[in-house]
């Protein structure tokens, strides 16, 4: 999904932007609990989903769903970005997810993978090989005090075109 005039012209805006058409074009769940694009470089991608009614459960935590498009989110802006760094459109999904729930989510989450590389060079395997590469990144997700209240492990499968 590249469409991108201007290869490695990637900026937070226009990253925000994407996240925003994403949520209502392509995938309204996404839409649905409006994560929000905090900061967006080659090893880090920050996710906030505040909790709200549309995000929350009935013990007024956030509901695991909800937990899982920030985790989801934070994954996958990588391949977006790099998609857009590369000028390729890529294809990619997430295979497989391991979530640890540590203690309930009771405020605004903070979702963030500092795995950027991990993401960037299953792209450019993918590339090199032309086949879909699949590789584990972690998202962390931790409330408004900084405690973790969850962590996931994420397959993204990527395949450059």
């Amino acid at each position: 999904m590249s469409y991108n005039k201007n290869p490695g012209d990637v900026s937070l805006r226009k990253m925000k932007w994407l996240l925003l058409l994403l949520g209502t074009l392509k995938i309204p769940m996404i839409g649905f609990v409006r994560p929000k694009l905090l900061e967006l470089n080659d090893e880090t991608s920050k996710i906030r989903i505040k909790l709200r009614r549309r995000s929350k459960n009935h013990l007024n935590s956030m509901y695991f769903g909800a937990l899982s498009v920030g985790a989801d989110v934070a994954a996958g802006m990588h391949a977006f970005y790099f998609s857009k760094k590369m000028g390729r459109p890529v294809s990619f999904a997430f295979k497989s997810m391991n979530a640890k729930f540590l203690k309930r989510a009771e405020s605004e989450i903070t979702f963030t993978s500092n795995q950027g590389d991990v993401v960037k060079a299953a792209m450019i395997k993918s590339k090199e090989i032309g086949q879909r590469i699949n590789e584990p990144v972690e998202v962390i997700a931790t409330d408004n005090s900084g405690e973790p209240v969850a962590t996931f492990i994420l397959v993204v499968s990527v395949k450059v075109k």
